[in-house]
């Protein structure tokens, strides 16, 4: 019954079969009667059928769950009501009410065994009666009696009473006339029941009862249904010679019920248009048919010859979702059948054309079908034959499932390690005819456009790649360090090398290619091995390294089990291919210089490899990567490489020989290494490249160098961001733009590999209507920009075009006249060929500067892109080396980038450099918890990098850019400070005494007290001023020791800010630093009365001067005041202090007279409380109505009457207004108006309009006799006028 609650209860979410667990219950009321002696149910009793009918789940439950322990312990008639107002429920006309009445009927039927079913089914259909139930209720009656049949259904008790089952069969079937209400619930409920019949009650009660519905299973689908459900549950029952009775045929498919089944499945597919979902008949049907033996011939008539010959719609979804949800009913060979079919083929076309925009996409529902069906199944082959299938579904050679399957993960390891095997032997011999091929419409329209046979080839053997390159990527595939350098190695041997030979020692060389690569391939082969060496450098621990290893150990990633990197594994199998000549053939062989330049390279990792264990581990495995992936980049560009590795070599040596010198003689700092900056240099030509493998290998190298570098290396990366030196970028960029070009040849990802389909995939007249109008406007945009272009006038095109024209005498000569009809056929034709000439070389010369527009584009961008990679380098040196004193050579150079890029952030890109680089300013350096401690030396230069800040912030145009270098001055400040130190003295005695606290460090106190003095008085007096107040109030928070310093200049700037907004910071700058424990101390006994004195006399001049508050910053000058007077009074009256505060207390009195003083009265009267004043509460006064016995000769007004001024008779008079002023004076020399209540006059004319238009339209006979009747119905409204208008009414 849960399958046909939930169709019934559509709108609504269904509550579940078992009730929640019940809350404890409350005490029980004591029930009331009232005076006609009625038993009045108790308020908790009735909440709970409240709570049955709401719409929350959660809440029904609960009542449910109440109901039931209700009853258990309840005594009376609770029982009896109970199930009374159950079942008046069933037919509630609310849609989310009707199942939990229906459910909680059930619970009380399950827990209560003593209540009859036959009284509840009785009671059910007299109450629902539909036969006497009045026609607009008829809808209530039909769900309740259905409602109620799901109750005693879902009651569990109604399979052990046969004749209520009978009964209850019966209802349902007499309720299917109502389809317009119930549609197939019905028939549904039936199926539902007879699922949970055993075969003796189905035998003997409800055969004779169904025999009719089964027997016209061919009618409707519900009617299959229930004929497929009663073949499954009682086979012995449903005997072929019983079905043949039945339906003419001893099986359910046979050649004449072909066309039925057809038209059925068409129905049940387009009845589940909006679900979208496979509707259960369809995995019945299929049982049966396996059954009965016919899968095959189902599958072939029904599903391929039937329904696929629609076009698409719901009756193709229909078949896509069969084929997947019956994947798990299915044997091996039927397996096979299915999936080899035109039913994938179609699905293939539908992913195709489903890429583009605004279509349904089925794919990601097919992705769940594989999904559960690999999760759900054990059996190897089975697994194997669906992922090799979905594999093999490809369009011109290309899989439609995507290269990076996320059902992969849910294959045994078996089974993972078969389908490599399969993937790698299709690369090097791909057999089209294992694949299910298909193509669209258009593409075989256009079939003979390009080769297609090696054009597929190459796009299989590119997703081959790109899906081996995912296995190893995922990491949810378990998956071993076995298949891992397997799927490496092949991958790195048919991109650079090719077999001669079959040897033992290279398992790749025992297949050949059938095939060979053609240069694409080739190409995409090596991107994607370097898009595997990214994957593989962060790869983590794999197999059972990854489960022994201490969890609150670092783990280490792309390592092996044994420590030793992959890219190492990579370059050692390189070795053993090189050194197999005989069998093995690199595409590009190494020289003489390059074959020793290799072998050198794996010398030093060796000796690299054995320092790696002493105390230098962080720089030999710096060294060590380098040059692994230096060396490995010979395959690829060879002379550059051998000029890196030669670099790399020396810097060893001099990292060696720096190093003996460290422990024999001590080395000054002009001594630093050099090798650094050749390290820096390399670095920064490896991030230049878009590959992101140089950029995480960059990273990983300078974050172990880290130590070792010296301001020249720093100074390097730096002059990266310094626009002069972009001049010095231009060739590293321009070795960037040659690497994208060869990249993009050959890079076939994803984004890219449906490009052609999307293109050429329609087979409907619409969508090439679609693509033809794309191409138009195409087309209109590269007029545009052709018109753009040719919008400036171009002097030079002009005078050649009259030379041209001139030497064809066209233009005539001054005082000449001149015809077209002079000029023969060959003067015009070389005329036309002359200027279609000029005008070719004129749109070749406006390509051409459109092309290095678009390079100088395409160049500024990959400039920007650099210079967000080289920010990587800074954030990790700002990590790694927090108290390095180079770091104060990078705050100048983030501010310059902040200051560049704030106010030109036009595309993403350049909002993407500059978020990174004021995240890093203001995350990694200013808030930084460590810091330099050593700068005794330096002190001078940082006061002086501090005092440029300062300068700088308060020159910028944005407060924003001025709060950066606002910030860098207060992290110097930080920096000069440093951490407060006690000097310990000790007496004579050998007591202790502690000495004095050194709060000043490095600092100049007073080279830093006037440069905040000079920033604090130009935020006070300047109007424009991009110093804010928020900045000296982190100023006084975060370093108390300048409060006192700088508090008599705030103090002041009460009263002489130049605005109010600078006089409300002021008092917000005093407020923090009286706040403060260190100023408190700074300023003992009568120092500190003094302080306060100045204060409020201050903050007195302030308010005098304040004399409305209307403008938001005036408000916001008068509750800073405010907010600094209540901590004042605070002070003054707990420390006792020998303050007046008589004069301050008649200045707040005076505020209260201001108008806006509503927008800040609870923090004015808070004030004024301290005072010992109170808020005046205010008196509400009931509007009094007037007495109409008062005025006695005034009407009321009745409702929806128009006002005075809105009638046309006073439109009239106002547009001659002086007329009407002179008679009414005459009229009424006192100005007294003698005019009557206008109501009555309104109503009176009002009434003659009416009887007018009546006479008009009223026949002339028919006036005299019609006059009698028109004025009855005037009087009578004239009657209700004035009983409206009485002050009775």
């Amino acid at each position: 019954m849960a399958q046909a609650q939930a169709q019934a209860q559509a709108q609504a979410p269904a509550p579940a079969p078992a009730p929640a667990p019940a809350p404890a219950p409350a005490p029980a009321r004591t029930k009331l009667t009232h005076s006609g002696g009625v038993l009045q149910k108790n308020r908790e009793f009735l909440d709970f059928f409240w709570d049955i009918a709401k719409p929350e789940q959660e809440t029904r439950l609960m009542a449910i769950s109440g109901l039931r322990e209700y009853l258990r312990s309840s005594e009376g008639d609770d029982l009896k009501y109970t199930i009374q107002r159950l079942i008046e429920g069933l037919a509630a006309t609310r849609e989310t009410a009707r199942p939990g009445f229906s459910l909680a009927l059930a619970q009380v039927l399950q827990c209560d065994e003593t209540i009859l079913l036959r009284t509840i089914l009785e009671q059910i259909k007299k109450k629902h009666n539909i036969n006497i139930t009045k026609k607009k209720f008829i809808r209530n009656a039909v769900f309740g009696n259905f409602f109620g049949v799901l109750a005693l259904s879902q009651s569990g008790r109604l399979i052990k009473e046969p004749d209520i089952l009978l009964e209850s069969i019966q209802l349902l079937q007499s309720l299917r006339q109502y389809r317009q209400y119930l549609r197939d619930l019905p028939a549904k409920a039936i199926v539902d029941i007879l699922s949970e019949t055993p075969e003796n009650v189905f035998k003997k009660i409800l055969f004779g009862a169904l025999q009719e519905d089964m027997s016209s299973a061919f009618s409707t689908p519900a009617q299959l249904h229930l004929l497929l459900v009663a073949l499954q549950r009682f086979p012995k029952v449903l005997k072929p010679q019983n079905l043949k009775k039945l339906l003419g045929s001893s099986a359910i498919l046979s050649s004449e019920n072909v066309p039925k089944l057809i038209e059925l499945l068409k129905v049940a597919a387009r009845s589940v248009k909006k679900d979208q979902t496979l509707p259960p008949l369809a995995l019945d049907l299929v049982r049966v048919t396996l059954q009965e033996g016919t899968f095959e011939m189902f599958w072939k008539d029904v599903v391929e010859n039937g329904l696929l010959k629609e076009p698409y719609g719901p009756t193709s979804y229909f078949c896509f979702r069969l084929l997947g949800g019956s994947m798990p009913l299915l044997s091996l060979s039927q397996l096979n059948l299915v999936l080899t079919g035109e039913v994938m083929r179609h699905c293939g076309v539908h992913m195709v054309i489903a890429q583009l925009p605004k279509r349904f996409r089925f794919g990601p529902e097919m992705t769940n079908f594989v999904d559960s069906f690999l999760e759900s199944t054990q059996d190897e082959a089975k697994q194997f034959m669906v992922i090799k299938c979905f594999s093999s579904l490809t369009n011109y050679g290309h899989p439609v499932i995507p290269s990076y399957w996320k059902v992969v993960c849910r294959l045994q390891s078996s089974v993972l390690l078969k389908y490599v095997d399969w993937l790698k032997n299709m690369f090097v011999s791909p057999d089209f005819d294992i694949c299910t091929q298909f193509s669209t419409k258009r593409q075989k329209e256009n079939n003979q456009a390009i080769d297609r046979a090696q054009h597929s080839v190459m796009r299989l053997r590119s997703w081959i790649v790109a899906r081996l390159i995912s296995i190893v990527d995922n990491y949810q595939v378990k998956k071993e360090e076995d298949l891992v350098m397997d799927i490496a190695r092949f991958i790195f041997f048919h991109a650079f090398f090719g077999a001669k030979r079959y040897t033992s020692d290279i398992p790749e060389t025992e297949v050949a290619l059938t095939i060979p690569l053609d240069e694409k391939t080739r190409d995409m082969l090596e991107s994607s091995f370097f898009c595997l060496l990214n994957h593989l450098n962060t790869l983590p621990p794999l197999g059972d390294s990854a489960e022994l290893g201490d969890k609150n150990e670092k783990r280490v990633f792309g390592v092996t089990a044994d420590g030793n990197l992959w890219i190492y594994c990579l370059v050692q199998y390189a070795s053993v291919l090189l050194s197999q000549e005989r069998s093995v053939q690199a595409v590009k062989p190494f020289t003489q210089i390059q074959r020793k330049a290799w072998d050198r390279m794996l010398q030093s990792v060796e000796d690299l490899q054995n320092k790696s264990k002493t105390a230098e581990k962080q720089e030999a495995s710096a060294f060590q990567l380098l040059f692994l992936l230096v060396g490995i980049q010979i395959f690829k560009v060879g002379e550059d490489s051998l000029a890196l590795l030669s670099d790399l070599h020396k810097c060893v040596e001099e990292w060696l020989q720096k190093k003996i010198k460290k422990h024999s003689t001590h080395v000054t700092r002009k001594e630093e290494p050099v090798w650094v900056e050749v390290i820096v240099e390399i670095l920064l030509a490896f991030l230049s490249q878009p590959n992101r493998l140089m950029r995480q290998v960059s990273k990983m190298v300078f974050t172990r160098i880290c130590p070792h570098v010296t301001k020249e290396a720093l100074q390097l990366i730096l002059d990266v961001f310094n626009p002069e030196s972009e001049e010095g970028e231009e060739s590293a960029l321009m070795v960037t733009e040659d690497f994208e070009k060869s990249q993009t040849k050959a890079d076939w990802s994803h984004d890219d590999e449906m490009e052609d389909e999307s293109d050429s995939d329609e087979s409907e007249e619409e969508e090439d209507d679609n693509d033809d109008g794309a191409d138009d406007s195409d087309e209109d945009k590269s007029e545009e920009d052709a018109e753009e272009g040719e919008e400036v006038v171009d002097e030079n095109f002009r005078m050649e075009l009259m030379k041209v024209l001139q030497t064809t005498n066209v233009i005539s000569k001054e005082g000449e006249s001149s015809s077209d009809e002079d000029a023969d056929d060959e003067t015009m034709m070389a005329l036309d060929k002359n200027i279609a000439a000029l005008f070719s070389e004129r749109k070749k010369r406006l390509q051409a500067a459109k092309d290095e527009k678009e390079k100088m584009i395409k160049e500024k961008a990959l400039r920007k892109n650099f210079k967000i990679k080289v920010l990587d380098l800074i954030e990790v040196f700002l990590a790694k080396q927090p108290e390095n004193p180079l770091i104060f050579d990078i705050i100048e150079p983030l501010i310059a980038i902040i200051e560049e890029n704030l106010s030109s952030h036009s595309n993403q890109q350049e909002q993407d450099y500059l978020r990174k680089a004021a995240e890093i300013f203001m995350n990694q350096l200013c808030k930084a918890k460590t810091y330099c401690q050593n700068i005794s030396e330096m002190k001078e230069d940082l006061h002086k990098l501090m005092e440029r800040l300062v300068t700088r912030a308060s020159r910028q145009s944005d407060s924003s850019v001025s709060l950066y270098c606002f910030s860098g001055a207060l992290y110097l400040l930080r920096v000069l400070k440093g951490k407060a130190k006690i000097t310990d003295k000790t007496e004579k005695g050998g007591k202790a005494k502690t000495g004095k606290v050194d709060l000043f460090g490095n600092m100049d106190m007073k080279k830093v007290t006037e440069l905040y003095q000079g920033a604090l008085t130009l935020f006070m007096t300047r109007r424009k001023c991009a110093l804010t107040g928020s900045m000296f109030v982190n100023l006084f928070s975060r370093f108390p020791v300048m409060c006192e310093r700088l508090l008599p200049l705030a103090i002041v700037s009460i009263t002489d800010g130049i605005r109010e907004h600078q006089r409300g910071q002021a008092c917000c700058l005093v407020l923090q630093a009286l706040q403060s424990h260190d100023v408190r101390q700074s300023f003992p006994g009568d120092k500190w009365n003094e302080l306060i004195t100045e204060v409020i006399s201050q903050v007195k001049q302030c308010l005098k001067t304040v004399t409305a508050v209307k403008l938001k910053v005036e408000q916001e000058e008068v509750r800073k005041c405010l907010e600094l007077v209540q901590f004042l009074i605070k002070t003054v009256t707990q420390q006792r202090l020998d303050i007046s505060l008589a004069e301050l207390t008649s200045v707040l009195q005076s505020l209260e007279e201001l108008e806006d003083l509503c927008k800040f009265s609870d923090l004015y009267w808070h004030v004024m409380k301290l005072l010992g004043f109170k808020k005046p509460q205010k008196v509400k006064v009931k509007a009094q109505l007037p007495d109409p016995a008062a005025a006695p000769g005034t009407l009321k007004k009745k409702k929806g009457f128009l006002p005075e001024t809105k009638k046309r008779k006073n439109w009239k008079k106002k547009k001659n207004p002086t007329l009407e002023n002179e008679q009414n004076k005459k009229e009424n020399p006192n100005g007294k108006s003698d005019e009557a209540p206008k109501a009555a006059s309104d109503r009176t004319d009002k009434k003659k309009r009416k009887r007018r238009r009546k006479s008009k339209t009223t026949p002339k006979g028919n006036a005299a006799g019609n006059t009698e009747k028109t004025q009855e119905p005037a009087a009578k409204k004239s009657k209700e006028n004035l009983t409206e208008a009485s002050p009775i009414n």
